[in-house]
């Protein structure tokens, strides 16, 4: 066969599939929307301001375009990605370097497929979430951006490698990978083979109002997948993994479909806590979820916050698992006992002697999130690069953890997580000294 027949199939292949993708839209939109349009306080209902208020916070837009030392929305905040840094951009009402020239027409084609009025944008900034946003909503955002001071903050442009530093290539991507619809947690099958509880995307079969409305919450205003689906090659969201976590940055982000969830002792009423203040029985939020809770689930209502653990977990959540006693748990017992040496020496003046923890200074051990996790991978690097000091909502906060990076060798390191996860964590003793270097 030709050449040129191979990229004639390729073309009719990759057609079809759009047309297929384009066929397959939810049905249940209309439940949706109404899901959407419930969001927030009633009394912003008619307020296109204060919702817009609401939203751009349930949007978590700040993490991105507000510095820590910058004007609000200026952009500035540097993003790692594999492809190399991206830097959110200033969405202020400044017409030479923020969105001041914009419609809402165009705020809308930014946020449904990612192209502005001079421009392509990287899928760095989700629109491939963000696109399931109403209309509405995003009238309501714009409405809200542009009652901001304007900020003459210049744009950084990405530092990426070729060819991804080629803007043109995202026609391409776009062409291939942007749809609709984005995977949902309550997709994923438990080992067992059972389903989550929860309806499967693109059906109403029973699925609540509470439901849709956390889905909206967590897919397109939240856009948890971003974080949590592991992603191909190309950057692309895997759908076939949807929500089963992801190592972007140096803090890997966990499983949260509902069997994750539920493997690590989470409840729906634990999630309503984390998400409000930052801090459940389960442990407190670190690495990128301290942000997500200090600039964004921390002022969103409780119904709101109630529908998105609803959605996480699913309408019928499988139960929490108990932690598996750390007498089942393989491990050497000469090796747990010098893990608990090193426990002894550096954790236990915070977090107890019998891993109880301390209130406003360490979190609890006993049936930790991080430490139930089947990857060592968060707790070797908080380990090594320790905790900074944290506030959180009310008046809860926790003193910042030193990071034992130069204090620790890898194998003391490696003894150390293996205690945790056996005696804490009900996981197999199995961190080697190996795999804390290659996180040094």
């Amino acid at each position: 066969m030709s050449r040129s027949m191979n990229l004639r199939r390729v073309l009719l292949l990759v057609g079809a599939a759009a047309l297929l993708g384009a066929c397959a839209k939810h049905d249940d939109s209309a439940v949706a929307m109404q899901a959407a349009a419930a969001l927030g306080p009633q009394s912003t209902a008619a307020d296109p301001l204060a919702r817009g208020r609401y939203l751009v916070k349930a949007a978590d837009c700040a993490a991105c375009h507000t510095t820590s030392d910058g004007a609000p929305f200026a952009g500035g905040v540097k993003l790692a990605s594999p492809f190399g840094t991206f830097y959110g951009t200033n969405i202020t009402p400044d017409k030479d370097h923020g969105i001041g020239n914009w419609s809402a027409d165009d705020l809308y084609k930014a946020l449904h497929d990612g192209v502005t009025p001079d421009k392509q944008l990287y899928p760095a900034m989700p629109y491939t979430s963000y696109r399931q946003l109403s209309r509405a909503d995003s009238d309501a955002i714009y409405a809200y951006l542009m009652a901001q001071k304007p900020a003459a903050v210049a744009n950084h442009e990405p530092e990426l490698s070729f060819p991804f530093n080629l803007r043109f290539g995202v026609r391409f991507w776009d062409w291939l990978f942007l749809t609709d619809t984005l995977p949902d947690a309550s997709e994923g099958q438990s080992p067992k083979g059972t389903s989550s509880g929860a309806p499967p995307k693109g059906t109403s079969s029973g699925a609540s109002a509470e439901w849709y409305r956390g889905r909206y919450l967590a897919s397109a205003l939240g856009h948890c997948a971003e974080c949590h689906t592991p992603r191909g090659k190309f950057g692309q969201l895997d759908g076939a993994r949807p929500m089963t976590g992801a190592a972007l940055g140096r803090i890997a982000a966990p499983d949260i479909t509902p069997h994750g969830l539920a493997s690590r002792g989470w409840t729906a009423a634990d999630l309503q806590t984390f998400f409000a203040t930052g801090i459940a029985p389960q442990g407190s939020a670190f690495g990128e979820m301290y942000p997500v809770v200090h600039l964004s689930s921390q002022y969103m209502t409780h119904d709101d916050l109630r529908a998105m653990s609803t959605y996480l977990l699913g309408d019928q959540p499988p139960p929490a698992q108990p932690l598996q006693p750390s007498q089942s748990v393989s491990a050497d017992a000469a090796q747990l006992e010098t893990g608990r040496n090193v426990y002894l020496a550096v954790c236990a003046g915070c977090h107890g002697l019998g891993g109880e923890g301390k209130p406003h200074v360490a979190i609890p051990m006993h049936a930790n999130s991080t430490l139930r996790q089947s990857d060592a991978h968060n707790l070797i690097v908080a380990m090594l690069d320790g905790i900074g000091a944290q506030d959180f909502p009310g008046l809860e906060r926790m003193q910042d953890m030193p990071g034992f990076a130069t204090q620790l060798s890898d194998t003391e390191l490696a003894q150390l997580a293996n205690y945790l996860r056996a005696t804490y964590g009900g996981q197999p003793a199995d961190v080697t000294a190996d795999a804390v270097k290659a996180l040094r």
